[in-house]
């Protein structure tokens, strides 16, 4: 039996969490190389990739990055290594290997981005908040009539459910501090009731404030909102934002564990590169 494909794992991915599920403005899906005869010498997760992760790919002899944020979300008209996106390409291409990015599509579904935030804060009885939207997922590679080939995935871009004990709002935001390893939590007025429901958007989710409130969520985590984003809701929610680097960076073990589940043989690598380009001083 031959080895992994690259095909195969990004196929895995793609029915996992289908590209017809990302938001409109994304670019999730291949970015660079080839994957149909490729077999995978091993493949490095990453939340963005940088000069920095394919160098650490090519240490790790992986021909395979999979990332969250797509490495190519601007159309490039030429390719002149000025600058990191640049040269992230050209290095890779340069060493033969593959890019893949599972972005927005991977936070809208099931099992994805989100649900892993809130099993990291121990969240129970999770589910869909917000506008959600049905797409078909696609047959796996080579596939011939599998029972699944055609099912619907459904998902959405917020996540929410109940902590397994309620905490008072200063206990919450410890809380965070510790699981998600954030230096400061940007909050509204602390809440004066207990947090037991809570909602999830990894990122930048000030979209989903609102739907957040109607979920009768007693707090919000998030990684980015705007300025006058919180006004007007002292007291009626508690308003969380922890980073999007520390919302979202346990999303490679996701990737990780789609993959390892399907296909043991592939060796996973978790990017030990430091990518967070705010440093709090």
């Amino acid at each position: 039996m031959g080895k992994t494909k690259i095909q195969e794992v990004v196929s895995a991915l793609e029915r996992f969490a289908p590209l017809p599920l990302q938001e409109g403005f994304d670019n999730a899906g291949l970015q660079v190389g080839l994957t149909e005869t490729q077999e995978v010498s091993g493949a490095l997760l990453c939340l963005d990739v940088t000069e920095a992760v394919v160098d650490e790919a090519v240490a790790l002899k992986c021909n395979l990055i999979v990332s969250h944020h797509p490495l190519l979300f601007h159309a490039l008209k030429k390719i002149t290594g000025k600058d990191d996106v640049q040269r992230a390409v050209v290095k890779a291409i340069r060493n033969d290997i593959t890019v893949v990015s599972m972005h927005t599509n991977m936070d809208n579904a099931p099992g994805g981005v989100n649900f892993r935030i809130a099993e990291k804060m121990g969240m129970e009885n999770l589910a869909f908040f917000g506008p959600q939207k049905t797409v078909e997922r696609p047959a796996a590679a080579g596939a011939k009539g599998a029972a699944d080939d055609s099912a619907s995935v459904t998902g959405a871009s917020g996540v929410v459910g109940e902590l397994k004990e309620a905490l008072a709002a200063q206990d919450f935001m410890v809380m965070l501090k510790r699981t998600f390893d954030v230096e400061c939590v940007m909050a509204n007025q602390l809440l004066h009731r207990p947090i037991k429901r809570v909602a999830v958007c990894g990122g930048a989710g000030a979209f989903l404030l609102g739907d957040a409130i109607a979920a009768g969520a007693d707090a919000f985590v998030t990684g980015e909102m705007h300025y006058h984003d919180y006004f007007g809701h002292d007291q009626e929610i508690q308003i969380a934002v922890i980073g999007h680097y520390q919302s979202e960076q346990y999303t490679n073990e996701v990737f990780r564990d789609i993959i390892q589940e399907q296909f043991p043989d592939v060796k996973c690598y978790l990017s030990q590169a430091n990518i967070n380009p705010i440093v709090y001083i």
